[in-house]
């Protein structure tokens, strides 16, 4: 037990140091306000933005236009735009736009972001005009600047991220914790470890990297947050680390963010895995696996007062003393991080409540607690008898947010379920489909959003048909052509780029209208 206490000691009392270093190596970041002032004046390289987009029209056309005001010499940049399985008519904003190269995936199936920008950057190879890629999401915002501010940065470091901005007023508080951690994280952690020259985690979200290392490498891996991690590694096992460099900005509403971080699993996998390569002279591949085992501030804490209860009270190989001044280094090392990382009191109060969500999201994902909330979601699976996914978008009014609905018969009756990220909300149980849809959109009407989808549209008319659920109808929307002599067949859950909004029918209303016209 006291080895177990030894090491666990020099563990916590390493990282407080380092945690200590960090923070007084962030307060001094002159170098990239240097590099900011003098951006415009790099010789410009040719670059390659490469925009993936999946239901995401609004924010892509804005991304577009953002694009064609850059300060940046048009001739030194090509635009590349991956259409991933749209249906929201998204490939309609380039009919006429040469500027953009459009990739469009028209199939059955959504590709995903890593297999669709990997076909691309295969494409792409024998390009030899192209210097650098850019692989940013079309969720994403940015100003006029961009690409003059990445072209300079990529006088330094060959691989890059960049400062993630978004607004948290409309969060809930668990979302709002994540954000504000996030907005740490990049403003402390990425920024202080790039300022030592060390490497950070890859963000497919932003992610700019020189053509010949993706030719070396052979690819990129954006497949999910786990990938993206061992990629990272990758890069920095054969010399070429990740960079963060906060002048390189995006903006995104916060509907449109995933927050992702990897399991601590997968960490301590990568760990074990990673362990036998360290013994290299490659220190920044060292130091990278070492980060993988990077505790929780609380578990760092909660550490430091058992051992500090044991060394007052019983033998220990340092005194008391010694336990106590590196606990104040930890302590001073988070009070300096907090000066230079941009958060006002709120945000700080809200980022002290981070570790204990991050505890409560470990215990949920240990295998044994995992498995057992995929047995019972499994379960609830089993006894839903028949159960058809659509991809629908939701309007807000300002911008459009792909989500997906469930169409479920469970035990004779029907639900509808609505999936928005990690969030869902299911219908209460009807004897007809068409019920349960009406109560989900009466839910979105209650907030303001639209669900775009041919019962919600003014162009569709139902079919009574004598069917239970009644979910055939008829579009008398000239779509796709002209030429057609009679309204179309269409299914409720149909959507096309030319939604009308219904308006809400309430019989009440219809009732007190016909009663003044008589």
């Amino acid at each position: 037990m006291e080895y177990i206490l030894d090491l666990l000691y020099i563990y916590i009392a390493v990282y407080s140091v380092y945690f200590l270093v960090l923070a007084v190596r962030n307060l001094k970041d002159k170098p990239f306000k240097i590099e900011k002032r003098y951006a415009q004046y790099e010789e410009k390289d040719h670059l390659a933005v490469v925009i993936y987009s999946h239901n995401n029209k609004s924010t892509l056309e804005s991304l577009i236009n953002q694009l064609k005001l850059q300060d940046y010499p048009i001739d030194c940049f090509k635009v590349f735009v991956i259409l991933d399985n749209c249906n929201d008519g998204s490939e309609i904003i380039f009919d006429t736009n040469r500027f953009v190269n459009v990739i469009n995936f028209k199939e059955n199936n959504t590709l995903g972001k890593d297999q669709a920008v990997s076909l691309l950057v295969e494409q792409l190879t024998p390009d030899q005009w192209i210097n650098s890629y850019i692989f940013i999401d079309a969720t994403r915002s940015i100003s006029t600047d961009f690409l003059s501010t990445v072209n300079s940065a990529l006088v330094k470091n060959s691989v890059l991220s960049g400062e993630t901005l978004m607004m948290t007023d409309n969060l809930d508080i668990i979302d709002s914790i994540k954000a504000i951690y996030l907005k740490y994280h990049m403003n402390f952690i990425r920024k202080a470890r790039t300022l030592l020259g060390l490497s950070v985690q890859a963000d497919s979200g932003l992610f700019i990297i020189k053509k010949e290392i993706v030719d070396k490498i052979g690819g990129i891996d954006f497949k999910n947050i786990d990938s993206e991690l061992k990629y990272s590694l990758l890069l920095s096992k054969i010399g070429f680390r990740c960079a963060y460099n906060p002048n390189i900005q995006t903006f995104v509403n916060a509907e449109g963010y995933i927050f992702r971080r990897p399991r601590l699993s997968q960490r301590l996998k990568l760990f074990v895995n990673c362990l036998k390569g360290i013994f290299t002279k490659n220190f920044i591949f060292t130091e990278h696996v070492f980060s993988l085992i990077a505790p929780n501030f609380w578990v760092l804490v909660i550490a430091y007062l058992g051992l500090m209860k044991h060394s007052y009270r019983y033998y220990f190989f340092v005194d008391f003393k010694v336990v106590l001044f590196t606990f104040i280094l930890l302590i001073s090392g988070f009070a300096i991080s907090l000066i230079n990382s941009k958060l006002n009191l709120k945000e700080i109060v809200l980022l002290c409540f981070y570790p204990i969500y991050s505890i409560g999201h470990i215990i949920k994902n240990l295998p044994p607690i995992r498995n057992i909330i995929t047995k019972i979601s499994d379960g609830r699976a089993a006894s839903e008898k028949d159960k058809l996914s659509i991809d629908v978008v939701v309007s807000t009014g300002k911008s459009e947010l792909p989500c997906k609905l469930e169409f479920i018969s469970d035990k004779e009756l029907s639900k509808v379920r609505f999936i928005f990220k990690n969030k869902r909300y299911t219908t209460g149980c009807h004897l007809r489909m068409i019920d349960a849809l009406q109560e989900l959109k009466s839910k979105l009407d209650d907030y303001g959003f639209i669900l775009k989808i041919c019962n919600c549209c003014s162009h569709f008319t139902s079919n009574v048909d004598g069917s239970t659920n009644m979910l055939k109808g008829t579009c008398s929307c000239e779509y796709p052509s002209p030429s057609l002599k009679e309204p179309k067949p269409t299914l409720v859950w149909n959507s096309c780029t030319k939604f009308s909004p219904a308006r809400l029918n309430n019989l009440i209303e219809e009732m007190v209208s016909k009663g003044q016209d008589n």
